[in-house]
């Protein structure tokens, strides 16, 4: 991800209406799926955002409308986060 624009925000609204900020960290694909992580956005500067994890969610499409959703294991979830852990500590290899 390129910084010299910033940080990207969205905005995602949880099943009970709740408005979730998130902070878009890197994309990869893997077995035909797009996955998105993200850090959750510190409303309070004084909160250290090391406290919360990442949060990694993948992209569906249903009746030609795209969305964002959980994933469907413990596993898949494992799986996915190493591949986003390895592309991260890479990308700062290459950076330092």
């Amino acid at each position: 991800m390129q910084e010299d624009f910033g940080p990207n925000f969205i905005t995602l609204t949880d099943d009970d209406g709740n408005d979730i900020e998130l902070e878009y960290v890197d994309a990869l694909e893997h077995n035909g799926r797009t996955y998105m992580a993200f850090f959750p956005a510190v409303e309070d500067e004084a909160e250290d955002e090391e406290d919360y994890g990442l949060v990694i969610l993948k992209s569906v499409t249903e009746d030609d409308e795209e969305f964002l959703s959980t994933l469907d294991s413990d596993e898949e979830l494992n799986e996915v986060y190493d591949l986003f852990m390895e592309q991260i500590l890479a990308d700062e290899e290459e950076n330092s």
